[in-house]
């Protein structure tokens, strides 16, 4: 579903970001919030439409942060083996920039996506 709404939020856009790029990225995200928010808390998807392109939050119930979402400071590299641990490497590789927050009912953690025509510029 989450897919669905960001695709649909980028279609009319003029310049707008890589949606393939935006659909992963907000899955992964929407992916870690359903993970580690407890019980039938709400998740919330926000899609910023800006300037140079698009910032997508992901509102969740858990006020702890994330991992490590710091381009320089990459976490320990995910274990071949196991299905998750890739998400946030993604985001941090394939965003412009991210990161969190906290908010008054737990957390938002976004990334950034230029559009098109600043990304070639």
């Amino acid at each position: 579903m989450a897919r669905a709404l960001i695709r649909t939020a980028l279609t009319d856009l003029d310049r707008c970001p890589d949606s393939d790029t935006a659909e992963l990225l907000t899955a992964e995200l929407v992916a870690n919030a359903i993970e580690h928010t407890a019980g039938a808390a709400p998740i919330e998807l926000v899609v910023e439409l800006r300037p140079g392109g698009c910032q997508v939050e992901v509102h969740d119930g858990d006020p702890g942060p994330p991992g490590d979402l710091t381009a320089g400071r990459p976490g320990p590299p995910p274990d071949p083996w196991q299905e998750g641990g890739r998400g946030l490497l993604l985001i941090r590789a394939l965003s412009s920039a991210c990161g969190h927050r906290p908010t008054a009912r737990g957390k938002a953690v976004w990334f950034t996506l230029p559009s098109r025509a600043t990304a070639t510029a």
